[in-house]
């Protein structure tokens, strides 16, 4: 995508991008909220994808080498979980490779007195998904290929595990979208790799979603429950784990806009969300404008993007999400007092907005 000269949100996505890049290559989750500091594989993964849709393919580069760097720094970890799940034991969730890393790639120190899960592997499966678009056909070095095979060898192991869901909630269930980054990762490791088993796991990831997830001919939050989560609009766009014209994507499609449309234009994580309200997402509302764009539903895409832009505040920053609409306005008060005014700005909020843009 050609960046819009004097478009101050394009611009402002790219400076906020690039100011969120540590030395390492690592992007802080958002560098003004307090309990973002971090590095989610989850966030980089569409903040690196965001910066090679614009052309800015060294840094998504040093982000795919810190990944890798911190992986290999806690190979042994991920041996030991690989030889007790081989063994038939189910290792404890504080032993599985961590959803977010320091910045230096180390293991956070667990805080004593605002405990937060970890123990994720969905973003696993988004940094291989990610890598193989940076890659864009090109062969994996020596020594991706190594990490490529371990993160592989991971996810084939781990995904029936239950884990925190991709909002670091819902501990000890099954999610969908879980399935589904698991299933992009080793779909794209069987692709880097040449090994079969990994395709071979990937199709039986889309069967367990096939046969447990489906409810009224959408894929559910998780078996049995009828309400859907946006994070499964990635299940045809980008993932295609399903190819996004395959009925059920349709139907999952229709389903979040049925549920999750808030009345003021923008896209609700899930039914039932309290997190500052549970209000309307920005990311999440640029991923459907993303899925609309692909889909040449022009009007739709283009009306979801403005009502991204109309976010922004007067600097150009997006924030994670806006309260207007919440779901649940009396708890928007008690999260304000707890971590403060709403992370802005998220860096992931201004890679989808890139995003989708770029595929307008």
């Amino acid at each position: 995508m050609a960046i819009a000269t004097g478009d101050q949100i394009t611009e402002r996505s790219l400076t906020v991008l690039r100011d969120g890049q540590s030395p390492s290559g690592a992007f802080v989750a958002s560098p003004s909220f307090r309990v973002y500091r971090f590095g989610w594989l989850r966030d980089g993964a569409f903040c690196a994808h965001a910066l090679d849709r614009v052309g800015h393919a060294a840094a998504s580069g040093a982000w795919h080498g810190w990944v890798q760097e911190a992986i290999e720094r806690h190979r042994p970890r991920a041996e030991a979980v690989l030889a007790l799940i081989a063994s038939g034991e189910t290792p404890p969730g504080d032993e599985m490779l961590p959803a977010r890393y320091t910045l230096d790639g180390a293991i956070e120190s667990e805080d004593p007195v605002d405990p937060w899960p970890n123990f994720q592997i969905d973003g696993y499966g988004m940094w291989l998904w990610s890598l193989e678009q940076h890659l864009a056909g090109r062969a994996p070095d020596g020594g991706q290929l190594r990490t490529v095979e371990l993160v592989g060898r991971y996810l084939a192991a781990s995904w029936r595990l239950p884990c925190w869901s991709c909002w670091e909630e819902f501990n000890g269930g099954e999610h969908a979208s879980t399935l589904a980054s698991a299933c992009a990762g080793l779909d794209a490791a069987a692709r880097l790799t040449g090994e079969a088993a990994f395709a071979e796991e990937a199709e039986a990831v889309r069967a367990e979603l096939r046969s447990r997830y489906v409810t009224g001919g959408y894929v559910g939050l998780s078996p049995g429950d009828a309400r859907v989560d946006s994070s499964i609009l990635w299940l045809g766009v980008p993932f295609g784990v399903f190819a996004p014209d395959d009925p059920l994507v349709v139907a999952t499609v229709d389903e979040v806009k049925r549920q999750l449309m808030g009345s003021s234009g923008g896209v609700y994580r899930y039914r039932g969300d309290t997190y500052y309200g549970g209000g309307e997402w920005l990311l999440l509302t640029s991923s459907l404008a993303w899925h609309e764009s692909g889909a040449g539903c022009t009007e739709s895409a283009r009306e979801l993007r403005r009502w991204v832009r109309a976010q922004a505040r007067d600097n150009g920053d997006l924030p994670e999400q806006v309260t207007v609409a919440s779901q649940f306005p009396d708890e928007v008060e008690p999260w304000l007092e707890r971590w403060g005014p709403v992370a802005t700005p998220l860096l992931w909020s201004h890679a989808m907005f890139l995003i989708s843009e770029a595929v307008a």
